[in-house]
């Protein structure tokens, strides 16, 4: 079950990138050349949210089932001086839980605006703030210190 969900975590990654990548374009182009919030803007505004909270649940469940985790949580005073083990148990949930609650709080802030202008301009600031907090917390497979594979294969 954990190398199922371990996979589907990877892959859905591509999902919450994707779609926020395209929401933030969206809304920027929507904010700084006056353009009509349309139907495309609010589904992806919607798709984010969605993308984001369906990667939280599966994140939560690798989190509690995680061997790595579990060693963190069971070793704390030597696991949080060894950086995989503290990034995994510890840096990468905080980080992307702030993420989602950014992404979330940016989505209904962005539905509750009535002119359209505010509308990209809340998302385009709170997305785009989310995504930085997300790229500086995926475990890349460039990353000297925490390296993992780019789609884990199921």
């Amino acid at each position: 079950m954990y190398l199922i969900l371990l996979a589907l975590h990877s892959l859905i990654r591509w999902f919450v990138l994707l779609s926020l990548l395209f929401a933030i374009y969206r809304a920027f182009r929507g904010w700084l050349f006056n353009k009509t919030h349309t139907g495309i803007d609010d589904s992806s505004r919607v798709a984010v949210t969605i993308a984001a909270h369906i990667q939280l649940v599966i994140g939560l469940w690798l989190y509690f089932i995680s061997p790595i985790v579990s060693y963190f949580l069971h070793n704390f005073k030597d696991a949080v001086h060894e950086r995989q083990i503290r990034f995994f148990g510890m840096e990468h949930i905080t980080m992307m839980l702030t993420a989602i609650v950014l992404i979330t709080i940016g989505s209904a802030k962005a539905k509750r605006k009535v002119a359209d202008k505010e509308k990209f301009k809340t998302m385009a600031i709170w997305f785009t703030i989310a995504l930085l907090l997300i790229l500086s917390s995926i475990p890349w497979s460039f990353s000297p210190l925490i390296s993992r594979p780019m789609l884990r294969a199921f």
